[in-house]
């Protein structure tokens, strides 16, 4: 036989954990600054750069 015929026994795969802890900790720091009202702050400074940029505000 080649040894391109021979098989090895398959490995199990192995899933790294790194991944999934990371994003877990994105997505609680997330509902953390969703629960404290960041998005509207960003969203009040972002409108008020907007408008001072065009010379309303």
């Amino acid at each position: 036989m080649s040894a391109a015929k021979k098989r090895r026994p398959k490995e199990p795969v192995k899933i790294r954990q790194a991944p999934f802890v990371v994003i877990l900790i994105f997505t609680v720091l997330g509902l953390i600054g969703i629960a404290t009202g960041e998005p509207q702050r960003v969203l009040e400074q972002a409108i008020r750069v907007c408008l001072s940029c065009i010379g309303i505000g």
